[in-house]
């Protein structure tokens, strides 16, 4: 199946706009991380860290490294976190309208990953 420069762009965005997923990708914006800090900083079950986790891994947002016991996370390209902060610019300076906007509503029952 070939996908359109557009196509793609939107499955990006999709990994951006998932709440629980949005909050990892904010957890790696200083460090790496492990599951148990991404637990402690968002309050999301460790279960539900570790689902999304294989969600961005496995659509290229971020890696995990073995080192001990543990896997450390983080952005596969430092320009996620870049992305990131050009969006909290954007937020900013647009925070009304997309404070107001109501055609956009999160969407209740997204599943995980979908496309």
């Amino acid at each position: 199946m070939q996908f359109s420069a557009v196509a793609i762009k939107a499955k990006l965005f999709r990994g951006f706009s998932d709440n629980s997923r949005l909050m990892i990708l904010e957890c790696l914006r200083n460090d790496r991380v492990t599951v148990s800090q991404i637990v402690d900083l968002t309050g999301l079950s460790q279960s539900n860290v570790s689902n999304h986790l294989s969600c961005l891994k496995d659509c290229g947002l971020v890696k995990g490294e073995q080192n001990g016991r543990y896997i450390y996370y983080s952005y596969t390209d430092e320009r996620i976190g870049s992305f990131l902060q050009l969006a909290d610019a954007v937020v900013a300076d647009l925070a009304k309208g997309f404070y107001e906007c109501t055609r956009y509503e999160e969407e209740k029952n997204e599943k995980l990953c979908s496309s």
